[in-house]
């Protein structure tokens, strides 16, 4: 499968595991990258020293390119930065921020940038900015999202009508057919990442992946705009959130109960009850545990199956 993506990336297959905190180490980026995919290291949970032994580790165990996700509001990104430099990794994610302000440098260090965008003005800003290609992240996505809450499926087109530099769809994405999808509308590759919770490789807690495997349609929801708008699985703590919506909190009472370290709390250590629990609305999907290769092999070969029966497919127009 060539592309401008695989091309850019050096990689076989355009499908990229995203960078999600608390979840993807240099296990599951590893497995991804020798699975033929575009695997990422999320750095936003990382102490410098975690992710310095994270990238020595993954290079150790795959000769194939991976990339290092970024989040430009990290208090600790130029101990990143020079880590990533130090280490040659060949390419870095950059989101939560403006893509001007790192984007020169890496690509003077020889890296290739990628910045992550929830609209089409953003995308087209980014492109200025001079990054080598986009992603574009809709509502449905879990983690930290877009205020507009535009969805995937309206996202790409309107990304895709105003840049020029390759183009990888998130959000709701999880499965080959979506994979088709997203690649009808636009994409020239797909960003996944609740799928990729699921896995022996994901360095999230055992309790938050059972979690995952046991939601339904509907279990999450986009809160917290006020702040920072993120995807959760209603738990406990989410019930708190909307008990203070209800009672017409205000930013600091939210910020109050937010506190710090709730990502952590939930999806690394495991406490259901008080943690954030951050997931996408593909996770309704997501029933069964299985190794990161076997995913990218699922996700491709079910990409190849509704491609074939697309292409033979008879349409009858009046």
């Amino acid at each position: 499968m060539k592309n401008k993506i695989t091309e850019l990336f050096q990689i076989k297959y355009p499908l990229i595991q995203a960078g999600m905190i608390w979840c993807s180490g240099w296990e599951l980026a590893s497995a991804v990258s020798n699975a033929g995919g575009l695997g990422i290291i999320g750095s936003g949970s990382m102490y410098p020293e975690i992710l310095d032994e994270h990238i020595r580790k993954c290079k150790e165990a795959t000769q194939k390119p991976f990339a290092v996700n970024l989040p430009m509001l990290y208090p600790n990104i130029e101990d990143h930065i020079q880590t990533i430099i130090k280490h040659q990794v060949p390419i870095v994610f950059t989101s939560a921020g403006n893509p001007k302000t790192y984007t020169a440098r890496l690509k003077e260090a020889g890296i290739t940038v990628v910045h992550v965008v929830s609209s089409a003005k953003f995308a087209l800003k980014a492109q200025e900015a001079g990054v080598d290609a986009v992603v574009a992240e809709g509502f449905e996505a879990g983690g930290h999202n877009g205020r507009d809450e535009t969805t995937t499926m309206c996202l790409i087109p309107l990304v895709k009508s105003v840049v020029s530099i390759p183009l990888i769809a998130a959000g709701g994405i999880g499965t080959g057919r979506g994979m088709l999808a997203a690649m009808t509308l636009g994409a020239d590759a797909v960003q996944i990442g609740s799928r990729f919770i699921a896995s022996p490789e994901s360095s999230a807690h055992q309790n938050f992946k059972n979690e995952v495997l046991k939601a339904q349609e509907g279990d999450t929801m986009l809160t917290l705009k006020e702040l920072t708008p993120v995807r959760l699985m209603k738990n406990p703590f989410f019930e708190k959130v909307t008990e203070a919506y209800e009672r017409c909190a205000t930013d600091e009472e939210l910020q109050e109960l937010l506190g710090r370290g709730r990502a952590k709390r939930g999806m690394f250590e495991g406490d259901l009850v008080e943690g954030e629990l951050e997931v996408g609305q593909i996770s309704g999907l997501i029933k069964e545990m299985k190794p990161a290769a076997e995913i990218v092999s699922e996700i491709i070969n079910e990409f190849k199956v509704a491609l074939n029966e697309r292409s033979d497919a008879k349409y009858a127009f009046e």
